[in-house]
């Protein structure tokens, strides 16, 4: 995806006008505009698309990256939220509940490692390289 289209699909994601970018970032109105129509993205500067960045609460390297396009995906959005839905509820449970269910998600995405790594052409996803469910629900809660 090009740099007018996630422009201007990051500013209809967060419910923002033109206008109101432009007064967050400092750019002006017809300069947003005209960099999300195309019409002067080749003449922007690193300055410019670091404020209108800012804006949006996005990295130069998030916005750069090819994940950046998944964000653009209704099914991949849909997914990413039903994910996030389940680690909220996940979280709001009795502590015990929570950590017995957790324990279980493990087995059952080790057991389903094993099963993607033995078919042909996968190589396995080391232990380590990947943080625990537990872990990963506490940096999130």
């Amino acid at each position: 995806m090009d740099i007018v289209l996630k422009l201007r699909e990051l500013r209809r994601l967060r419910g923002l006008s033109q206008k109101n970018v432009a007064h967050l970032s400092g750019v002006g109105e017809k300069t947003v505009s005209s960099f999300e129509t195309g019409e002067r993205v080749d003449a922007m500067k690193v300055s410019q698309l670091r404020k209108l960045l800012r804006v949006y609460n996005i990295t130069e390297e998030q916005f750069f990256s090819p994940k950046m396009d998944q964000w653009f995906d209704a099914d991949a959005r849909i997914e990413r939220s039903r994910e996030e839905s389940l680690v909220v509820r996940l979280g709001e449970l009795p502590p015990l509940m929570r950590d017995a269910l957790l324990e279980r998600f493990e087995l059952m995405l080790q057991a389903a490692e094993l099963a993607a790594a033995s078919q042909p052409g996968r190589a396995p996803v080391p232990p380590a390289a990947r943080p625990s469910a537990s872990s990963r629900l506490y940096a999130v809660a």
